[in-house]
């Protein structure tokens, strides 16, 4: 009778078995089947991080073509209309009013104006001018020139420095938001690589959960069995449920845990924004064995300094810094300009003979001159540069701190990996040992030199055991992932090529 017990307490244990890992094995019944490769394929197309962050790549490649806009010419026209009555000294000697003139003005302006690249403004026009009165008899009077008119500087603003100062800030903004976006597509992936084996891992602790109480229940229905025919006391029955209690709040908890983790890889891989989302289930597909690899981070420190988008963007924030410190040292000289003009004028009654007058160009008109403007104690300017100056400063130290900051944590994310494979190694064994405890402890109970206790506490041993193993194993793919982040290779590792926004 007692080898009958035992050979059916032995059933209900492999049964038990059986069915938590199949149970565990299947997916839900709506679940989409999901691969890594699939997830990060999603998070490209459908995250709302990357479409965002992509806003601000195309926002600043605009803010380049606005820059550009200041070398555009500007084609200008007008008409005004003008008149004036003016008194005189002298009286009327009939009426003894005060005598007036009157004179009108007609005036027509057309031309293009703009901005050359080394500092110099022009304006090529044509105007004519028709003015009569008192003072000809209101005959028309048609006065018109044609000609180019410039400014340029000699020290302030002078050459394709200051001039150019904006586009090539621009530029540089351009630049930097083209690698915050490949950051923000890094983190991303990284983002979903950790969320997928979080839940790859959640799944794990849920089958264990399985599993734990299901073998809880086991004991338990073998217990009561061992009552019932006076082989087993009331306290190894009561002893048995309590466990199977706890192993079922357990099994809740990782379930709770697994629609978490399942939630938090949805937000990452979807742009749906109704309460469907959540209903959706993910099946995933296993994860391919981590390869066992030998980093160097010493090594790789300089690899990281070529791909990290962070320390290309401080780069690029120093040679912003440069530029602007730059512009704001030519602002500290006075202002002295170059001013000339040339063209041709015509004067007729005539619109016509006037402006042709012009074109045939009979009468040269010119002019030369300089212009200086020297402010008196070049407060603002001295502020401005003495800020860019400090600006300038901070982003190299800014560079400093990026590279030291790159050193840490490459030097951790290579720790993070030798230790998850020792972990892996070291779990894999507990967990050996605590099946072969286990399983031990099961032949012991059978022949009655153990209790329902040692048997319970060994199963919840095992539990813990699988558990950390699992947890070793996600942990060593993320930090995989991680090093990877570190260094900047994530994209050339997955192929992944950005197109930049537009």
């Amino acid at each position: 009778m007692s080898n009958l017990r035992s050979l059916i307490f032995a059933l209900c244990l492999s049964i038990g078995t059986c069915l938590s890992l199949a149970a565990a094995d299947d997916m839900p019944a709506n679940a989409e089947p999901l691969s890594l490769a699939r997830a990060i394929e999603l998070a490209l197309a459908k995250n709302f991080s990357i479409q965002v962050e992509g806003y601000d790549a195309a926002i600043a490649s605009a803010r380049v073509t606005e820059s550009l806009g200041k070398f555009d010419p500007v084609l200008s026209g007008a008409y005004t209309t003008s008149g004036n009555r003016n008194p005189l000294l002298t009286f009327d000697p009939t009426s003894g009013d005060r005598n007036t003139t009157y004179d009108t003005a007609d005036s027509y302006d057309v031309g293009v104006s703009g901005l050359l690249p080394w500092g110099l403004t022009y304006r090529l026009g044509a105007s004519t001018t028709n003015a009569r009165g008192t003072f000809n008899g209101y005959a028309d009077n048609y006065d018109s020139f044609a000609g180019f008119s410039g400014t340029q500087p000699l020290l302030r603003d002078f050459g394709f420095g200051p001039t150019l100062a904006s586009i090539r800030i621009a530029r540089t903004n351009r630049a930097i938001s083209e690698w915050q976006y490949r950051q923000t597509v890094i983190d991303v992936i990284t983002g979903v690589t950790y969320a997928y084996h979080d839940l790859n891992f959640a799944y794990a602790a849920l089958r264990t959960a399985t599993r734990s109480r299901d073998l809880a229940a086991g004991l338990l229905d073998e217990n009561e069995k061992r009552f019932k025919v006076g082989s087993m006391s009331e306290y190894d029955v009561t002893a048995a449920r309590s466990r199977v209690a706890g192993r079922e709040e357990d099994l809740l908890s990782a379930e709770r845990q697994v629609r978490n983790a399942e939630n938090f890889l949805k937000q990452l891989i979807s742009d749906d924004r109704t309460p469907a989302l959540l209903g959706r289930r993910l099946a995933l597909e296993p994860p391919a064995p981590a390869p066992i690899v030998v980093v160097d981070a010493a090594a790789d420190f300089r690899v990281a300094l070529e791909k990290r988008p962070d320390y290309q963007q401080a780069k690029l924030s120093l040679r912003r810094s440069d530029l602007n410190s730059r512009l704001q040292r030519n602002q500290l000289l006075p202002r002295v300009d170059l001013v000339g003009s040339y063209g041709y004028n015509g004067l007729d009654a005539d619109r016509s003979a006037s402006r042709r007058q012009v074109e045939d160009k009979d009468y040269r008109s010119y002019s030369w001159g300089v212009v200086v403007s020297v402010p008196l104690t070049f407060t603002t300017e001295r502020g401005r540069y003495r800020a860019a100056k400090l600006q300038q400063r901070q982003a190299a130290t800014s560079l400093e701190q990026v590279e030291q900051a790159i050193v840490v944590s490459v030097g951790n994310a290579a720790g993070q990996i030798e230790t998850a494979q020792k972990r892996i190694s070291a779990n894999r064994e507990a967990r050996e040992l605590a099946q072969a405890t286990l399983d031990a402890e099961v032949k012991r109970l059978r022949v009655g030199q153990s209790s329902t206790f040692f048997v319970a506490q060994q199963q919840e041993l095992l539990s813990i055991a699988e558990v950390r193993e699992a947890a070793a194993m996600s942990d060593y793919h993320k930090a995989l992932a991680e090093y990877d982040r570190q260094l900047g290779l994530t994209l050339e590792k997955l192929n992944v090529t950005l197109d930049t926004p537009k």
